[in-house]
């Protein structure tokens, strides 16, 4: 594995061999200094991966990462099958255009009576309320319609003068602004009817029909907003023409308070798809096709409008012959990915460089915090400005940021959830893509499709990494797993391995967290990674080792504890040298069979601690540590929860499991063993203090506690403890050890 290339961008290296970012800032404190090389216990760093990975990574359990219920849930990654679709890349090879990627203002011009027609055979609507439209529109012949992007309002337009029998219908140039909304609309050569009672019919012209008007997308801003009275002007000149006309904006146009706008809300997406495959494929076919599992997947993913209509087309193609199955399946993923390159293929006057930051940064953060998304999307930005033009600052509003414009371009939601934290769960307003794999195949797309982006991106990453936040660090590290997926030798050399030799043990730490994560979602090679980093010459490369085996351990026992006994034997040929003994890897090496005993793997992990225990003095020590360590953990971390190990000796005696032969002999190795006697019965008086709060824990240290008595050592050991003890908190010795003395066998 090469180290990173100190010439990269953005990747420069300082004369101690760390990054530039890993430096304190000048403002820096020496608190904070010496919080940063203080390792965070193994126990708590998995919890936070945990809580705060993406949900595209999450699991079923704690256990999946090593920890939490001994032998519970035991489901992989969630997003396993989609994470490997996307990040893997599909190699598809079909590709689709959609109508209104990347489509420039159009001038005026009148719209095909063919067009119309074809439109109006899969128009639907969601609700009753088209009907009132049309006789509003009938009433005040200018009408304004606000809805999203991509929404269907130009086709609700173009529907509602239809319905009015408006022929021929124009579309104006977006160029029109408010002020010249009443001039656009030109005089005609005919003149309308007069009535027998001698009025002006203003709604038929000699030709029986009214003429229609679109103006899609109209501009407005600041100083330039759509007033009532431009809507009122435009009126007369209508009526004058016998015409109508109806207008589409954004759902962030400025409008006057007397301008009341229709809010217009798409149909669902299933209907749409519905009424284009009755014409396509003809009634017949719509329960079949819509029941595929391809049409259901497609449904799920919140795509738009257009991709609904493009879909339709190729089902119809499908049901006629003409296109595989393989396509249909490919399709939704397709048109995300057209999404996204579309999102990055605008230039800044569509998507400004700051909303592409924020995209980015949503991407990272996905289904987490929007004002910590905000915050960290601006800083990315400033990084990108930086390397667009550094002659110019980043420009970043402190206020007038909308978060409805935000959201309707990424295609997300906001909604409440509970957001983990050191002091408990805590309510949050979220922001989540609502296709749950834009995430992954954004981040694919501005790595390897924009390598321009890469130096502030890095930059980016790295401020991340010595955030001192868990759920930034934890996010930190599952963009780089997605990065790795994509290309691991460039994501190993210009980040994961920056932060795996830094002196910091927060950047070392997301640097295992990055390969966990990695290994995950499929990434290739990174037990070889780990293999070759735990007998490196470098120790912050062993202890990264070290704690990734914890986390990725259960799926590999056995190689995993192999590599720890290897590593536990080369620090004990340096024990009796204080300068060459490594401290910190010696610590991780117990934590690690910790989180491997207390892992969806603790069968096969207990039998291999058993089965080596005798090899040599440095697996011993490195098995019975391990265990004691373990006998400490409680479920979810509570003060007062149930023992683990002893949850799990209970469970294992009941099923008649070989697993409660492993744990009463290792407790008796444990209780033997001079070396470890003293941590031993310190977590024993721990479990007698829990069977003195539950009836359950009681009942289980009982049927434990006679397997531990096979000598008379053994014997005056134990029963001393529990005549001895004293209670919690300095209080009088627990009653419930006298009745667990009882259960003693007497040698």
């Amino acid at each position: 594995m090469t180290g990173p290339d100190p010439a990269a961008p953005g990747d420069a290296t300082a004369p101690d061999g760390t990054a530039p970012d890993e430096h304190p800032a000048k403002e820096s404190s020496a608190e904070e200094t010496e919080e940063h090389d203080q390792p965070q216990d193994a126990w708590a760093a998995r919890r936070d991966l945990v809580d705060h990975s993406p949900r595209t990574m999450k699991v079923g359990s704690h256990a999946a990462f090593g920890g939490g219920y001994v032998a519970g849930d035991q489901h992989g990654v969630s997003g396993g099958r989609v994470t490997g679709d996307v990040v893997m890349g599909s190699k598809t090879v079909h590709h689709w255009t959609f109508p209104g990627l990347s489509t420039a203002a159009s001038a005026s011009g009148e719209i095909p009576p063919t067009t119309l027609t074809r439109l109006a055979a899969t128009f639907v609507t969601a609700d009753d309320a088209f009907g009132d439209l049309v006789e509003r529109l009938r009433r005040e012949r200018v009408l304004v319609l606000s809805g999203a992007r991509f929404s269907g309002r130009r086709t609700a337009a173009l529907m509602l003068l239809h319905r009015l029998g408006a022929d021929p219908v124009v579309a104006l140039d977006r160029a029109t602004t408010p002020g010249s909304l009443a001039e656009a609309f030109t005089a005609r050569d005919d003149t309308p009817d007069d009535t027998p009672d001698g009025t002006t019919d203003r709604t038929t012209d000699r030709t029986g029909a009214a003429r229609g008007y679109v103006l899609c997308d109209l501009e407005t801003r600041r100083g330039s907003a759509l007033r009532e009275t431009h809507l009122l002007g435009a009126a007369d000149r209508l009526a004058e023409q016998n015409a109508y006309a109806v207008i589409t904006v954004g759902p962030t146009a400025v409008l006057e308070d007397d301008v009341f706008p229709f809010v217009w809300r798409p149909p669902a997406t299933e209907d749409v798809l519905a009424a284009h495959l009755r014409v396509r494929a003809g009634e017949d076919a719509v329960p079949r096709l819509l029941g595929l599992p391809a049409v259901k997947e497609f449904l799920d993913h919140g795509h738009q409008l257009r991709e609904v209509a493009a879909f339709a087309q190729l089902l119809g193609r499908y049901n006629a012959g003409g296109a595989t199955e393989q396509e249909v399946a490919a399709f939704s993923l397709v048109s995300l990915e057209n999404q996204v390159r579309e999102w990055f293929e605008e230039d800044e006057t569509t998507v400004h460089l700051r909303d592409k930051a924020f995209l980015i940064a949503l991407a990272a953060f996905d289904d987490g915090p929007y004002a910590l998304t905000a915050e960290l999307g601006d800083r990315l930005y400033d990084f990108l400005q930086q390397t667009q033009n550094r002659s110019l600052a980043a420009d970043i509003p402190v206020f007038g940021t909308h978060i409805g414009k935000r959201l309707q371009l990424a295609r997300a939601r906001l909604s409440e959830g509970e957001e983990h934290t050191e002091w408990g769960p805590v309510t949050q307003t979220k922001a989540a893509f609502h296709d749950e794999r834009a995430s992954l195949v954004l981040l694919r797309e501005v790595w390897t499709g924009h390598p321009s982006a890469r130096p502030a991106l890095i930059q980016w990453l790295r401020r991340l990494a010595d955030d001192g936040r868990p759920l930034v660090r934890t996010r930190a590290a599952s963009t780089v797993a997605v990065l790795a997926r994509t290309d691991l030798p460039s994501a190993m050399a210009l980040v994961i391995e920056v932060w795996a030799r830094s002196k910091r043990f927060r950047h070392r730490l997301v640097a295992v967290n990055s390969l966990t994560l990695a290994h995950h979602i499929g990434t290739p090679n990174v037990p070889r990674i780990l293999d070759t980093w735990s007998a490196a010459e470098d120790r912050r490369l062993r202890w990264v080792a070290v704690r990734a085996y914890a986390l990725i351990g259960p799926e590999r026992p056995a190689q995993a504890l192999a590599a720890l006994r290897a590593a536990a034997r080369e620090l004990y040929r340096h024990a009796g040298d204080p300068d060459d003994f490594d401290v910190e890897t010696a610590g991780e090496l117990a934590d690690a069979v910790v989180l491997l005993l207390l892992s969806p793997a603790s069968s096969e992990v207990l039998d291999d601690l058993r089965a080596h225990l005798d090899d040599d003095r440095a697996v011993h020590d490195l098995a019975v540590g391990g265990f004691i360590s373990a006998c400490g953990r409680t479920q979810d971390d509570e003060r007062h929860g149930v023992p683990l190990v002893l949850d799990w000796y209970a469970r294992a005696a009941t099923d008649e499991n070989r697993a409660a032969d492993g744990i009463a002999h290792l407790w008796r190795e444990a209780l033997d063993d001079p070396h470890h006697t003293t941590s031993a019965l310190t977590a024993m008086r721990a479990w007698v203090l829990a069977a003195d709060r539950s009836t359950t824990v009681e009942w289980a240290l009982a049927a434990l506690l006679p397997r531990l008595v096979t000598t008379p050592t053994e014997y005056q050991r134990l029963s001393h403890l529990l005549r001895t003890m004293p209670g919690e908190d300095g209080n009088p010795p627990p009653e419930v050890a006298a009745r667990l003395l009882g259960t003693l066998p007497p040698r």
